[in-house]
């Protein structure tokens, strides 16, 4: 992969702000989105934009391919190269619907409820799919088992009925920019509130939810 790509952020007043990324740099931002993927409890943001980017770049390596020498030895290295970056994509994705069958009532609740200014965890797809995927648990809940129960009974109050990701269990990280004055609510009531620095580099075992802020930041990764 040869080309710079564009991917367009937000600045801090809201607005569009494009970035460049070299091929090297997309391929490292989609490996970051997907181990904070694989370890975090709840879904993260979505990152729609890498996952198009990524895509296109995999059509244009394959284009590439097509119009090499055959028999060349660099087929075989890009060939091996495109499928481990397939791979990394469609493990992401695939975690990420996994999260959105488990959680689906509070994925749902969390995009209604979310502000204009708040970014979406979920992609235009993933919504409809979240959408789907209730729509078809609530009919096959009462077609199997509601309708066959007293009136008093025949309703379910999924977002009760489904657990909700487990903010409090613990995650390993890396520190990629020095963090101070984090706040650290005790583990037991015996305990008080108290504040760490994590220091660029330095790697860390601590629960999920402390840490929340700086993993949607980019701050620190999940390892």
């Amino acid at each position: 992969m040869a080309e710079d790509l564009d991917l367009m952020g937000q600045d801090s007043d809201g607005g569009s702000d494009e970035v460049v990324l070299t091929p090297a740099e997309l391929i490292e931002r989609l490996e970051q989105a997907w181990m904070n993927e694989k370890f975090a409890p709840e879904l993260l943001e979505s990152k729609s934009e890498i996952v198009e980017c990524v895509m296109e770049q995999l059509n244009h390596m394959e284009e590439n391919l097509r119009r090499a020498k055959k028999g060349d030895l660099k087929i075989s290295i890009h060939r091996m190269e495109m499928e481990r970056i397939r791979y990394v994509l469609s493990s992401y994705l695939r975690c990420r619907l996994m999260k959105i069958e488990k959680f689906f009532p509070h994925v749902l609740e969390k995009e209604k409820t979310r502000s204009d200014k708040e970014t979406s965890s979920l992609s235009p797809e993933e919504f409809a799919f979240a959408k789907e995927y209730m729509a078809n648990t609530e009919a096959y809940l009462k077609n199997v088992a509601l309708k066959h129960m007293p009136p008093n009974l025949q309703k379910v109050d999924l977002l009760k009925a489904v657990p909700k990701p487990d903010l409090d269990s613990y995650v390993f990280l890396r520190v990629k920019e020095r963090q101070e004055n984090i706040l650290v609510e005790p583990e037991t009531d015996e305990q008080r509130d108290y504040v760490i620095d994590l220091e660029k580099g330095s790697q860390h075992l601590i629960r999920y939810k402390t840490i929340a802020p700086l993993v949607a930041s980019g701050a620190v990764q999940l390892i």
